[in-house]
This record gives structure tokens, sequence and C-alpha cells, in this order.
């Protein structure tokens, strides 16, 4: 890679074509295998990313919540729609961090903002996500403790 004009852009050489993370390219033969490296993707997250983790506890908080308080089906709607969005903006999150990190490995002011971004849109979901889930939640909590005094 060379630097041309006043722009001081980096331009492709003919010969230095950048070479695939993975070595061969991993385009799927068919949908069976799409799912699997769909599922790969969702395993390494699993195994690497504790935000997820703790997402996915939560997860399991506001389904047995939901199935001691008896929420209503839209409101179990409304709360699987935010589960959905949390965890995908997640998994999203740790596909950005992963290209930057593979991209620019030393630290560059460019790569942080773009990493910080994609962490706020996660934060501003989960957010948004706990303040639905306290609409949905605290009347039927407080229905419970004023049923048990």
């Amino acid at each position: 890679m060379e630097l041309k004009g006043k722009t001081n852009k980096p331009v492709m050489n003919e010969e230095k074509k950048p070479r695939r993370a993975l070595g061969k390219s991993r385009k799927s033969k068919n949908l069976l295998q799409s799912f699997g490296y769909a599922f790969e993707g969702l395993g390494y997250a699993l195994r690497t990313v504790n935000n997820l983790r703790i997402h996915l506890l939560f997860t399991v908080v506001v389904i047995l919540g939901g199935m001691f308080f008896k929420i209503s089906r839209m409101e179990y709607l409304v709360c699987l729609i935010f589960i959905a969005l949390v965890i995908s903006l997640e998994l999203v999150n740790t596909a950005i961090e992963e290209a930057v990190d593979l991209s620019s490995p030393e630290i560059n002011p460019i790569a942080k903002r773009s990493k910080d971004v994609a962490a706020g849109a996660v934060l501003f979901s989960a957010v948004i996500a706990f303040i639905v889930g306290c609409v949905i939640f605290i009347p039927k909590i407080l229905m419970f403790i004023k049923g048990v005094l």
C-alpha cells in the first residue's frame, strides 16, 4: 500500500491485494452452512463477551418474572422485542469491535470513536429496555407487595 496525492489516502497497488482474515473465503454453499457460521458467531460471542452473558441473565429474569407476575401476551411481545434488540445490538457491537481491532491494531482516535458509538447503541437500547421493563413490572410488583402485606 502506498500513499498517493494530496489527501494521503492509501491506494492499493495491483500486486498487493489485501489478504482475507481467514485466508479462504467462507462464502456459504448452502443454507445449513450459513446457519453453521451464524452459530459459530453466537458461540464465540457467548464465550468471550461478558456483557452478552449479563444480557442473557436479565433475559432469564424477565421471562421468569413474566411467568410469575402473569404478564399479558402483548407485554411478553414487547419484552421479547427489546430483548432481541439489546442482544442483537450487543452482537453487532462485538462484530464492529472485532473488525476495528483487525483493521486498526494500533491506538487510533477514529477507531475508538467507532467502538464507542457501537457501545453507545447497546447502552441506549438497554436503558430504554430497562425503562419499558419498569413500566411493565413495577405495577405488578407493587400489587404483589400490597397483596402480601
